[in-house]
Order: structure tokens, then sequence, then C-alpha cells
């Protein structure tokens, strides 16, 4: 199909604004999907993104539809190459590769709960694009659909009239024709050259058992067919195809695959780490299939890798150990098996000697990981205990060396270290004017530094603070939601490291140093976050039949205690009057038993200590 007859383009929007639900219309109205075929959320292929009605992934799909012309009457065909993208701050990346593969963007969002903070970052990552912004309003079914008010924010915010506002609703499918109709009319054709080399951006990638490696890929200038041999640029790989086609969803073998299309490459690697997301594909020369230095041949023809590549960083670090020591093994194979679907995960073997063998991991953030804990758990039926998330410091030391650490475990002597810097964020929160009192309360409690305000409307405003990257990913979302009765919604990105009075926070149970309790804390306040974190243990860590001492040290200095209280058995039930020195007897017994028990006893510290931990 010719170039101006194909439109490609995404959906952004915040989360639970209803995407999936517009896609799964889409996919009815072309005919993509047979009727017998169709259920919910057809393009969420895992079952955890259906149950927490969420989209993790994007899933990208080939429609086809046709559109009777004004002119000549005759039905003329479209192509449209729909890549569904994610909501959640966790995996902004991943909505950015998805626009840099389009042309446009449906930005969605909900009539109940207008703008919030997520959709706005996905439409300056859009703008920054030079997308075209088709903007839509859903749910306007619902009762407490805001329809007029939100269609003034939008008009505000992108500067258009409101009659070029969309009001739909994806549930009932109203109005959706008209969204098609806005898609071919106003979102440009590609305009790649079918005659240069072959480039080809890949935008996402996943493992098949089969087939290998396999990239989703928009093709931006020339042909890659079925039995050629690509180069990846960034990685300098070389493969060939296994197998080529489109989504629709289902693969769909094809012979090619030209400029402007978006379709998928099966390259038959077995590493993920070779077809990164961002990478650029070319196709190799026929005569340089033999040549043992293929780069020369890439320089030769002067092609250019595409704008845009990065790798995706990880910026929450947890410990995850299996309960079960036995467990290690399965562990291991189980985020293998993950980090091939999944390249933003992280591992490496770490030990501890109260948790014994597990791994280090790295996620993209606190969700990232909830998804991550779950799937081990569901999927590979793991018992797992999880210590506090951290995020990674950079450290100067006396003698001038540098080294940046991921957990407390991994931190200096105190005496050792000249300064810290952790990573600090931009913090944006939308919300109710009214709501403004108690989440400036809660910003300032968090160490955050306030910026300024700008108002969407007049009753909704934009905070914008810098706070620390760790006071914002444990709970403070939950906090959010909690304060402003769940109105707020919040956006941030990483902007620098900054240097902070940062001290390690130890934690001993019954005298014994339990590293998954550590944590880095500012100085001022070690003491109320010891206070909180023992206090929290003596509720959860069972009585014994001796006193446990539960203490929270700075530097091994003491900052706060607790002490569980032993069981007591009534040895003295026995007796029927007779001297009281034999009462004092048997207790005197009892309190030796108890002493000795206590240099000998060990505690069981329960899964369920290790989790309450992680909320601050």
């Amino acid at each position: 199909m010719s170039q101006e007859n194909i439109r490609n383009f995404c959906i952004i929007a915040h989360i639970d604004h209803g995407k999936s639900t517009l896609a799964d219309r889409l996919l009815e109205l072309t005919k993509t999907v047979e009727e017998r075929k169709m259920k919910d959320q057809l393009l969420d292929q895992m079952d955890i993104e259906r149950e927490r009605g969420i989209t993790i992934k994007l899933q990208p799909v080939k429609m086809e539809y046709k559109v009777k012309s004004q002119e000549t009457l005759d039905f003329i065909p479209y192509t449209l190459n729909l890549i569904d993208t994610p909501g959640h701050v966790d995996f902004s990346y991943e909505v950015s590769r998805s626009l840099a593969a389009v042309e446009g963007a449906v930005l969605l969002i909900d009539a109940t709960q207008g703008i919030q903070a997520q959709t706005l970052a996905n439409l300056y990552l859009a703008i920054e694009q030079d997308l075209v912004i088709i903007p839509v309003i859903n749910k306007i079914d619902m009762p407490n659909a805001m329809v007029n008010k939100t269609s003034k924010e939008i008009s505000d915010l992108i500067g258009i009239e409101e009659k070029e506002i969309i009001k739909i609703s994806a549930k009932t499918g109203e109005n959706v024709s008209e969204v098609l109709k806005e898609i071919i009319e106003k979102i440009p054709s590609p305009h790649g050259d079918i005659k240069k080399p072959a480039r080809a951006l890949v935008f996402d990638s996943y493992f098949d058992s089969y087939k290998g490696v396999v990239a989703q890929v928009r093709i931006v200038d020339g042909v890659i067919n079925k039995n050629n041999e690509i180069y990846f640029l960034s990685s300098k790989t070389k493969s060939e195809i296994i197998e080529l086609g489109i989504m629709k969803p289902q693969l769909e073998k094809t012979d090619s695959l030209e400029a402007g299309d978006i379709g998928y490459i099966a390259t038959g690697l077995k590493e993920v780490d070779k077809c990164r997301v961002g990478d650029t594909i070319t196709r190799l020369k026929v005569e340089s299939k033999k040549s043992k230095v293929d780069e020369e041949n890439i320089i030769e023809n002067k092609i250019e890798a595409l704008p845009g590549y990065k790798e995706v960083r990880s910026t929450v670090f947890a410990s995850i150990y299996p309960v079960e020591g036995n467990d290690y093994p399965e562990l291991k194979d189980a985020l293998e098996k993950l980090k091939l679907n999944d390249a933003a995960l992280f591992f490496e073997p770490e030990s501890s000697s109260a948790l014994g063998r597990g791994f280090r991991c790295g996620f993209l953030g606190m969700l990232h990981m909830e998804i991550i804990s779950e799937r081990l758990s569901r999927e590979y039926n793991m018992n797992l205990v999880i210590t506090t998330p951290s995020v990674s410091y950079q450290i100067r030391k006396r003698d001038g060396k540098e080294l940046t650490i991921f957990s407390p475990a991994e931190m200096p002597d105190p005496g050792m270290i000249e300064k810290i810097k952790e990573p600090w964020v931009k913090l944006e929160i939308v919300l109710p004017k009214d709501k403004m009192g108690s989440v400036m309360k809660l910003a300032e409690s968090s160490r955050t530094i306030y910026k300024k305000t700008d108002y969407l409307s007049q009753d909704r405003v934009i905070l914008e603070y810098e706070a620390p990257l760790i006071n914002i990913i444990v709970d403070f979302y939950d906090n959010l939601k909690s304060v402003s009765s769940g109105f707020a919604s919040m956006n941030y990105e990483f902007i620098e490291f900054k240097e902070w009075d940062l001290v390690k926070l130890d934690i001993l149970v019954a005298g014994e140093k339990v590293e998954a309790f550590s944590r880095i804390v500012p100085r001022d306040e070690g003491y109320s976050e010891g206070k909180k974190v023992v206090a929290k243990l003596k509720n959860i860590i069972p009585r014994q039949n001796f006193a446990v001492a539960l203490q929270a040290t700075i530097s091994g200095k003491i900052v706060a205690r607790e002490t569980i209280r032993p069981f007591r058995k009534d040895v003295t039930a026995k007796l029927y009057g007779g001297d009281v020195s034999r009462k004092r007897k048997l207790l005197e017994k009892q309190k030796k038993g108890k002493k000795k028990m206590k240099s000998f006893g060990k505690v069981e510290i329960p899964q369920e200590a290790f989790l309450s931990v992680l909320k601050k």
C-alpha cells in the first residue's frame, strides 16, 4: 500500500482513562478482530493487566479501514497502525519510544477526572516529537462527567477551539467513528524514502522460545525482505531474519516491510541485550555478508542511526530473597525468564547473613517492582522476602575515590565519607484548588522544595516541586490520594544528584543487625525514622519465651528502642500456701532460664515484618 494511505498513531493518557477500551472499539469498527474472538482489553496480553485494569506493556496492531471519497464516491482503503501505550509514570520510556514510531497521537482524557499529571507529561513528550495531537474526551456517558469543564481545560492547555475536541464514550462506542475520521484527515502519512538504504527503529522487543528475540519495528526508510541479513547499529550485532510480518494483533507473516510500515522482525538472537529498544536496524548488502568488517560497509553507505536512542536505567532498587533457601536456583531461573521479556529489569546475586542468598534488583519504579514480585509469586510459585526499596547514591570518600551504591549494605564506614549525593526529581502535582493546603502540607513533610504554581482553570492547579526520589517512590502517591480525597495526580522526572547530609540507619533484633531493615535517611530524621520502624516491628514480630530488644542505631549509637515482652508461664500455680521463699525460688529459677534462653535463642522474623517496613 502507498505511504499516502498509511496512518501511524498511538493513544496516550493517564492511567485508567480508557485507552484499552477505546482500542477495543477501534478494533471492532475496523473489523480487525472477529466478533466471536473479541473480548475486553484485547490488547492487554497479561492477566495482571486485565485484573488491575492497566496497560503495562505497549502493544501495536495493524487495522484496515475504508473511507468513502466525497469526489469519486469510491471507497479508499487506509492502513491504521495503532500503538496502545501504558499510562503509569513508571513506563514513561515505553511511551516515549512509541511516540518516536508514529506521526500522531490521540490524547485521551477522562471526563470524570479531567486533565491529570501523566496526561500532561505524555502531551509534552508528544509535542517534543512534533506529533499531531487529536484531543478526545472519554466517558461522557458517566453521570459525574464534567464534559464542559474538561473541554475548557483542554482548550486552554493546547490552544484550540472547544468544538475541535471529540467527545466519546469508549464503553458504548458513541462517536468513536469520529476519532477514526479525524485520524485519517489530520494525522500526516509517513514520508520515508523507499529508495534509501533500509533503516528501522526498534520500539519494543520480546523473547520467543522458537524465534529468538522478536523486534517490533517502524520502517523509516527503504525495504527489509524476509531473506535479508540485518545489522543493529548500537549493539553492533549481525543477524539473519527468521521471520517478519505485521501484528493484527496476532503475528501475520509477510514477505517484506516497507518505509512507513510497523511490524515485527524475528531475529533468532538469544540475548535481548543484542536488540536494544531505540536501536536502528539496517540491511547489509549481499556482498557484505561474507565480510569480516561489517561496520566499514555501514559507514561507506553513510547510514546514520535514528535519533532518540537511550538505555533504560533503573531508578528503584530492592533485594529479593526466597523464604526457603533451597529455592534460590528456582528464583534465579524465574528472574532470567522475566528478563527475556523485560529489558528494564536488572538483577545480580547478593547474600545476607540474615536472609541467605538472593538478588539485588533494579526497577523503573514501585509499580514495576510490584508487578515483577507478583509475577514471580503467581507464575513461578515463589515465596519471597523483599527488602526496603532504595535508590542509587553517589559517594565521595575522603581519599578522593568516588563510588555509586544501590543499597544501605554497600555504604562505607561513616568516617570514610566526605559527601553523599542522592537523586532528585521534578515533581508535578495536578489537583483541585481547594485541596492545595493539605497537599502542600504533605509535600513539606517529604523534603520537597517548592518551585511554582500554575492554574489549569479557575479551580484546578499544577504545583511544581523538586524532591528527593526516595521520598516520592515509597508511599507518597498513596498519601497524596488520601489527603486529596483521590482527586490529585502526580508525575516526576529525574533532574540531578544533590548533596545531602545522609546517614545509614541500622535495625538490630535481639542484638543482631538485620540488613533487610537498613535504610539511608537524612541525619535530622534518623531518630523519628528509627522510632517508627522499631515501633512497627514490635507489633509484628511474635513474642518469644524471652525478651527481644529492637534497636535503631546510627554509626553504632542507639537512637530508638522497643522491647517485645516475653511469654510468662505461671510457675507458682502448683503452690498452695507454704513459705514465700518457695515461690521466690521458682521465680528465680524461671528468670535464670529466660536469661540462658536469651543467650541462645533465635528470633524468627515473619515475612510480614519485611513487607510492613516497605511502607515508611
